[in-house]
């Protein structure tokens, strides 16, 4: 079977035009598995020709805004797109409790108590009712095409929430994604001689100083030059960088927002090349810079 993977957000957490918030969908054969669920992730889907009723499963990294807040949308518009089967989510502890503010009971229950009236909408409630699984290390999922393997790694600090890294193993092939976290064994491991490694790569060299500076939160990503020396070590075949924290935006908006991350004056699409260039001073493999819509076959 194939293996496709479709980037369908790529940028960090603020707003941007140009890059939705993380997620990714990987098809394999007529299956796709989502990985994080930000902000337009269900449009870009569809954008993508990849109907959402086919997602099998959704795995959210952790729980900061930007890799959940389309997964309302997600589940909604499933349900009004005839899903027959309660979708299937996992996450870090706080995911049930994330879900059971949504939906019945929760934010949209006038949205869903309206559109039960309609005799259709009443025919596959099931899918308002995802099926929340806990994530934790080790073996998480399999079906016949996939097996999901999960890592705690260095994002948020753990007594508000763990954060996990994910290896998928599929036709022989290994993708790895990072989540977000800063350099560490878990993520090394799971990536150990991956076909694809999928790794944040937040903030240029140029920004970090500034931020160590302005104490926001510098250690819980990784640098160019470190996500390069993980990769090399890890032995991974192709490596994609995503989670760009908009430094390459041209956008006055964005870029006024931006301003308490970085100087305003060093942002541009400019960085994008000196990113490249701080990964591969230790990592000679093929390298993509993440946007919105790529997409790699394997």
């Amino acid at each position: 079977m194939s293996i496709k993977i479709t980037m369908l957000g790529t940028g960090a957490a603020l707003l941007d035009p140009d890059r939705g918030h993380s997620s990714i969908a990987v098809t394999i054969g007529e299956k796709t598995y989502l990985l994080d669920c930000g902000t337009d992730a269900s449009r870009q889907l569809v954008k993508a020709n990849i109907d959402p009723t086919t997602v099998e499963a959704v795995f959210l990294s952790h729980l900061h805004f930007d890799h959940i807040a389309d997964f309302p949308v997600f589940v909604i518009g499933n349900w009004m797109a005839d899903r027959q089967t309660a979708p299937i989510v996992f996450g870090p502890q706080g995911t049930q409790e994330f879900v059971d503010h949504l939906f019945e009971e929760g934010a949209f229950a006038v949205d869903i108590k309206a559109r039960l009236q309609y005799p259709q909408r009443q025919n596959n409630a099931i899918a308002l009712r995802p099926d929340v699984r806990l994530m934790a290390p080790g073996l998480i999922y399999e079906d016949d095409s996939v097996r999901v393997i999960a890592g705690l790694v260095d994002h948020i600090p753990e007594e508000i929430s763990n954060c996990f890294g994910l290896r998928l193993e599929a036709e022989g092939r290994v993708v790895a994604f990072s989540g977000d976290t800063a350099p560490c064994d878990t993520v090394l491991e799971l990536a150990r001689d991956a076909d694809l490694l999928i790794h944040e790569a937040t903030f240029p060299e140029a920004a970090i100083e500034f931020r160590s500076k302005a104490g926001i939160g510098t250690y819980s990503h990784t640098s160019p030059r470190q996500l390069g020396v993980l990769a090399k070590e890890a032995g991974v075949k192709s490596l994609v960088a995503t989670h760009f924290g908009h430094w390459d935006s041209t956008n006055p908006i964005v870029r006024k927002l931006a301003a308490k991350h970085m100087p305003v004056a060093m942002m541009g699409p400019h960085l994008m090349d000196e990113v490249a260039t701080d990964i591969r001073e230790a990592y000679e493999g093929p390298l993509r810079l993440a946007y919105d819509q790529m997409t790699i076959h394997l």
